[in-house]
């Protein structure tokens, strides 16, 4: 049940971006032939008066197809309501509409999680928690007698604190002391025991012992006021995703060598989208809205085959005056969806491979 939930919030995410697009074009009664969700060969569909909807079988996205990309249209070449007919700023509101829909989505999920579910305080305590740890024979943690659900209370003679900031804490020390003795204290059911570990050396130069850290606080959640205090905490949070999730993308551009392997396909995505599920049902809003949140980021990139892309073309043909052939917007769109596809395909053997050891969580 869980992953169907998962993979039913990557099918709704695409169905509103693309709805953004069918939107801004019927609105401003612009000719919409196809509403397509998925790609490659059909699986159901449905001719409307208009327009053919469609599901198919590889769902990696989804598109919304116009009369002027269509040999057999017999809608004529000078209509005015054709997308290539109309001016560069209607064509624009068109191909921008996918983004705005899924980040005005991303907004509502998370004030529906507020009204919902309530709003969230951390309470922290002294330490980190530890979860998991590694069990082979090369886990420095296993080795120095560290078990799941023990709590670190200090490290190399560190007190940890009761905040966010002790995971970065623990993390920092183990990295910077590679192949050295740290004295470790921890507690486990209720007894403090000191433990040496010498972290190993990793393939990036750090340290690592073989464990998954977490900060040691419990979630507890209150029920809003008002309607407005869901809609503000809701911008306060939508605020705050946006900017971690641009971060993000600038430390996968700027430093593309050491971040590229965190690049998640849709099978990690809805393994983690499950995992949520089975925890906590009320985190799929959160979930929800951080994907819908990186797919607007990630098509607005000016790269073939995405809304991006298309808008640089307008872009262009704005300064030129006219746009560039069809035939060579046609080889670049064409170019870039292959490279897109040929990279989803990627993702998804890298992660379904993976999917029985997730090996991030024992880096630390």
């Amino acid at each position: 049940m869980s992953v169907l939930l998962a993979i039913a919030v990557l099918g709704i995410l695409i169905v509103v971006h693309e709805l953004g697009h069918f939107m801004a074009a019927r609105l401003q009664n612009i000719h919409v032939n196809r509403f397509s969700i998925g790609f490659g060969p059909i699986i159901w569909k449905y001719q409307g008066p208009q327009t053919e909807y469609a599901l198919r079988g590889l769902p990696l996205g989804g598109f919304v197809g116009f009369p002027d990309d269509d040999p057999d249209s017999t809608i004529p070449e000078d209509d005015p309501d054709l997308l290539r007919n109309r001016p560069i700023l209607d064509r624009a509101i068109v191909i921008s509409a996918g983004v705005i829909a899924n980040l005005i989505f991303a907004y509502f999920l998370l004030v529906a999680q507020v009204s919902i579910v309530g709003v969230a305080n951390l309470n922290y305590a002294p330490g980190v928690k530890v979860p998991a740890v590694a069990t082979d024979i090369s886990s420095a943690a296993a080795q120095a007698g560290m078990k799941a659900n023990d709590i670190i209370l200090s490290v190399g003679n560190q007190k940890l604190g009761a905040n966010e900031e002790a995971v970065s804490i623990v993390v920092e020390t183990i990295q910077n002391n590679a192949n050295k003795t740290l004295e470790i204290e921890i507690q486990r059911d209720g007894e403090k025991l000191f433990l040496e570990v010498t972290p190993e050396l990793g393939d990036d130069s750090k340290g690592r012992i073989g464990v998954q850290l977490i900060s040691n606080r419990e979630i507890v959640r209150h029920r809003i006021k008002n309607i407005f205090e869901a809609f503000s905490i809701g911008a306060q949070e939508f605020q705050r995703i946006v900017v971690l999730t641009l971060q993000g993308f600038w430390q996968l551009v700027s430093n593309f060598s050491q971040t590229a392997g965190k690049l998640a396909g849709p099978i990690a995505i809805v393994d983690m989208g499950a995992k949520i599920a089975e925890n906590n049902v009320g985190e799929l809003f959160k979930f929800a809205a951080l994907i819908s949140i990186n797919l607007a980021v990630i098509n607005i990139l000016p790269l073939p085959a995405l809304d991006g892309g298309q808008l640089a073309f307008l872009a262009i043909e704005g300064v030129r005056g006219k746009p560039l052939p069809l035939r060579v917007q046609e080889n670049i769109m064409q170019t870039g969806l292959m490279l897109l596809l040929g990279l989803g395909v990627f993702l998804i053997i890298r992660d379904t491979t993976n999917l029985d050891g997730v090996r991030s969580m024992f880096q630390r």
